[in-house]
């Protein structure tokens, strides 16, 4: 197939006499926001002693937003074949900046923990404070993170092996990924029904809930968008010339395991060592 028609096949489904795709009006984007607006006010509800059904009910809405907006994009790119060169790389740039967003998000988290242990809040004398029994670092926060670093390999396998047109290794690749984000999930679940303190004790167990936390929730997603991917590449939709949605995948993927290794070290690990005492006047 010559360039020439290349172009005219992008243009035309583009719609337009231009390579852009011009997308749909939709429902999701607001579907969306109001999902995770009741998600936020339920878990704020939740931590105040009150029922988590509006929270669970947000986290419904949630998964429900995910799959309507997916099941919509990804027909865009192999039903309307309207991901052409340019879209492709416009999404690129979209997926970067979003999780450079995010990054600022975790930011503000680290800012809080460190503000406090390294006591430049002068209402804090000792880091972690002296009735909090921190994690045991080389426990089960050790265990993820062997895990989370080894989905991280999963998915550069997987990557290989679809670069190098070798479906079956992208498969595999995958599903180990998505069964090792997983299990993470599960432990850290298990890790917090053991915490020796609770989220209202203090700073100390509210800025390491809010950060591992969150954090989990990002896990939580990035496993679903790798699951999406899987049974996406099982259908045969990638290809080592064009497999976008795999790129935002990773990325995601590789920028959580990334933030988990600055949670393991400082909140985890110096968090619970420090034990700082206070600055004589």
């Amino acid at each position: 197939m010559s360039e020439t028609h290349h172009q005219t096949v992008d243009t035309k489904v583009a719609g337009g006499p231009h390579p852009y795709h011009m997308v749909q009006p939709s429902a999701w984007p607001a579907m969306g926001s109001v999902a995770a607006l009741i998600t936020a006010l339920g878990a704020v509800h939740f931590m105040h002693g009150g029922t988590p059904l509006f929270m669970i009910c947000g986290l419904i809405l949630v998964l429900a937003t995910m799959f309507v907006w997916w099941r919509d994009v990804v027909h865009e790119a192999q039903g309307e074949h309207a991901h052409t060169a340019v879209v492709r790389q416009g999404l690129r740039y979209a997926v970067g900046l979003f999780i450079a967003s995010e990054v600022m998000f975790f930011v503000a988290f680290f800012w809080a923990f460190f503000n406090s242990g390294l006591l430049v809040n002068p209402t804090i004398t000792q880091w972690p404070p002296a009735a909090i029994h921190p994690m045991e670092v080389w426990g089960i926060p050790f265990l993820n993170t062997c895990i989370l670093l080894s989905s991280g390999l999963a998915v550069n396998w997987a990557h290989h092996s679809l670069r190098h047109g070798n479906r079956q290794g992208l498969i595999q690749g995958l599903g180990v990924a998505v069964v090792l984000g997983f299990l993470f999930l599960g432990l850290q679940g298990y890790e917090y029904g053991h915490a020796a303190f609770g989220f209202r004790e203090g700073v100390y167990p509210s800025i390491f809930f809010m950060a591992t936390g969150f954090h989990g929730f990002h896990v939580f997603v990035g496993a679903c968008f790798l699951t999406v991917n899987f049974f996406r590449a099982r259908r045969g939709d990638f290809t080592p010339s064009q497999h976008v949605g795999f790129e935002a995948a990773a990325w995601y993927w590789h920028f959580v395991d990334v933030v988990w290794i600055f949670l393991f070290v400082w909140i985890y690990w110096w968090g619970s060592t420090a034990n700082l005492p206070a600055v004589a006047g």
